[in-house]
């Protein structure tokens, strides 16, 4: 449990192309959240940085698809994420956008401080062109078959099924998105990153310096692409929308979104820094900060290769500590897919499940897809808010509280002498769930959270008080019910990162503030004896069987594909 340090924490930028699902939730904005949310409860000094990526061809091509100007798009989808985002208790420090100005003058600044230090190729090459459309067609723009896979319909820069980064001239039969027609080759000029001269450094930046302390997922994909050998990237685009290259002999052509996107995360904390008279450099420029990226498996390279080099060609940027990708989450046993509808939308969800953000933020938890893809079920979600949040977690919160009531007046209850066996067995769950925590492994840290109400309720089921109190035995039961209120309030603290309504009802109730985690001792209890508690309200609530099959149905019937 790491205190006094510094962290910038990033979460990837979503596409303002169409609302967020569940499987971003669960890849790069969850784990980032609970992570920002125990580091700041260890004494941390944490700027949780995201926004809204406003440019590229997935923008044009949903403006052209909707009939509509990219603005209109844009403003549309960045308010309807920010929203999402704040109803699940995502807390960024700064939610920003990449077509704000600021986004703009940075990145600028970054291509002219790598152009004047002669980092960049410039290339005269064959690309695709749609003579119906006239103009060049972006890699998003073109649909072909992929050679890895066969899939029919990957893009011209990856392939949404197997994950494979491609270029235009890979796809096998491409043809152009905008027209439907075959497009043609003609020759435009662009500027290229040529990653082969980072190649060193990756080596020893990542192969030397992170084996073992990186996700296996994420060294394998890096290592993987290393070892092919690294070739030279565009960083510009033939596109009307984007950040327009700040060069004199590059008119019409934009950043390429990978160029800038990142960059959004320097420009967003900027805007923060400014806002909270913060020194934005700080954050990004000192080495005892520790810079993390929460980022889903395919946004692997262009995280750990991409703008690593990017960050070593400029020279005064800190480099990420560690990248702790997720792999995918799959639904219903099928691959999530917007263009199919096959998803589930988090601002639908909000509607269906009022109040019930954190039974998904605990499932999606729980299911992470940590090191391997996971599957999402309508079934499983029900199974896990009825037999774990609510028979588990709520159910012995809720005895603790009604036994208080009925045999204290909702008064803490004095003791003559304390269980320190007891007392020292909850307490042991703090470094276990922060030990968890600072590994990155979110699904053990929230098993512990429930094993911690597992075992009041053993110690309740075990002392039985409802014997003694009959018994006349009051000081004993006293004493068990002091450590299990011990045991609700520590639990109220353990659960901040992960339910974080829930955990504030529970300390509503018992009227207690939240606490540092650094303060959670053994020797420290959390409440006194003589404090007052109110009056208990269910904390979650049972999901019934017609709500998960009215999902089923409700998903079954919008697929497209």
């Amino acid at each position: 449990m790491e205190k006094n340090q510094r962290f910038t924490i990033t979460s990837a930028l979503p596409y303002t192309n169409g609302p967020i699902h569940i499987g971003h939730l669960a890849g790069a904005y969850l784990p980032a959240d609970i992570y920002a949310r125990y580091k700041r409860l260890c004494e941390n000094d944490v700027a949780f940085i995201c926004g809204s990526d406003e440019h590229g061809v997935a923008i044009s091509i949903k403006a052209k698809q909707e009939g509509s100007s990219v603005k209109s798009i844009i403003d549309k989808y960045h308010n309807l994420i920010k929203d999402t985002f704040q109803e699940f208790g995502i807390s960024f420090d700064n939610y920003s956008r990449t077509s704000n100005a600021i986004h703009h003058e940075t990145s600028k600044q970054f291509f002219r401080k790598l152009d004047q230090d002669n980092c960049f190729e410039i290339k005269n090459t064959q690309q695709l062109y749609d003579e119906n459309e006239e103009q060049f067609l972006a890699d998003r723009f073109i649909e072909g078959e992929c050679p890895k896979c066969g899939f029919e319909k990957a893009y011209g820069d990856q392939c949404e099924n197997c994950g494979a980064s491609l270029s235009p001239d890979d796809l096998i039969n491409p043809k152009s998105k905008l027209s439907g027609s075959k497009p043609v080759l003609k020759e435009t000029k662009h500027w290229y990153l040529p990653l082969g001269n980072y190649e060193d450094f990756l080596n020893k930046w990542i192969i030397e310096g992170k084996k073992g302390i990186w996700k296996p997922n994420v060294y394998g994909q890096v290592k993987s692409w290393i070892d092919q050998g690294l070739e030279s990237r565009a960083i510009s685009r033939d596109l009307d929308w984007g950040i327009p290259i700040p060069r004199d002999d590059a008119k019409g052509k934009v950043m390429y979104v990978w160029f800038d996107a990142p960059i959004g995360y320097i420009s967003s904390t900027k805007e923060w820094a400014k806002r909270e008279s913060k020194n934005w450099e700080d954050y990004w420029k000192k080495s005892d900060t520790k810079l993390i990226h929460f980022i889903g498996k395919d946004n692997i390279v262009f995280h750990c290769i991409i703008f690593p080099s990017i960050l070593e060609a400029h020279g005064e940027f800190i480099l990420p500590e560690n990248v702790p990708a997720n792999e995918f989450l799959n639904l219903e046993g099928r691959k999530i897919s917007t263009s199919n509808n096959w998803a589930i939308w988090l601002h639908e969800y909000l509607n269906d499940f009022k109040d019930m953000q954190d039974s998904l933020r605990y499932t999606l938890t729980v299911n992470s897809p940590e090191s391997k893809d996971n599957d999402f079920t309508w079934k499983d979600f029900q199974s896990r808010n009825n037999n774990e949040l609510v028979a588990i977690l709520g159910n012995y919160i809720n005895r603790v509280f009604i036994l208080t009531e009925k045999y204290f007046n909702n008064v803490v209850p004095k003791y003559e002498e304390i269980d320190s066996n007891q007392i020292i067995k909850i307490y042991d769950y703090v470094s276990l769930i922060s030990s968890s925590l600072d590994k990155f492994k979110f699904r053990d840290a929230v098993n512990h959270l429930i094993d911690l109400a597992r075992t009041g309720n053993k110690y309740l089921a075990d002392k039985e008080p409802w014997k003694l109190y009959k018994e006349n035995n009051i000081k004993e039961v006293e004493q068990i019910l002091y450590i299990s209120l011990e045991t609700c309030a520590l639990i109220s603290i353990l659960s901040e990162p992960f339910i974080p309504n829930s955990a504030k009802k529970i300390r509503d109730i018992m009227d207690i503030n939240l606490v540092n985690w650094t303060r959670l001792k053994s020797t420290n209890q959390i409440i006194q004896p003589g404090h007052k508690i109110k009056k208990s309200n269910l904390i979650f609530r049972k999901i019934e069987d017609d709500e998960i099959e009215n999902q089923l149905r409700k998903l079954n019937s919008n697929i497209k594909g």
